[in-house]
């Protein structure tokens, strides 16, 4: 299970490391909801993976599930949303006023034709 969880975090790094990378808004965001699951995942695993346990402590229970990854977890959830908004806006914003969606745009440069200083 753990091997399991290991690849899936690997996997999902190396994918948004890869879509970051790229020259295009994009795949630039969607390379970073990738490293936000990557992240994700990686704190639900952090509290150690546990199968038919309760996750508040009980009298009658023999063990339990640390809560507290799972409230990291969702607060992550939570931001990574709103953070993946706002790029969108950003990206269509940029998109819209420049014409292309190239991350790396080249601005030609103006010359003065008047000679001034």
């Amino acid at each position: 299970m753990e091997l399991l969880v290991a690849a899936a975090i690997g996997i999902l790094t190396t994918v948004g490391i890869y879509l970051i990378l790229r020259a295009h808004t994009f795949p630039v965001i969607l390379g970073l909801t990738f490293l936000s699951y990557a992240v994700n995942v990686f704190l639900f695993a952090m509290g150690r993976l546990a199968i038919d346990r309760p996750p508040v402590i009980s009298p009658d229970a023999a063990g339990y599930t640390d809560p507290l990854p799972q409230a990291l977890v969702l607060t992550a959830i939570v931001i990574s949303f709103g953070m993946t908004a706002l790029i969108v806006v950003l990206a269509l914003r940029g998109y819209l006023e420049t014409g292309s969606d190239h991350s790396t745009l080249d601005v030609p440069r103006r010359t003065d034709a008047g000679g001034g200083a």
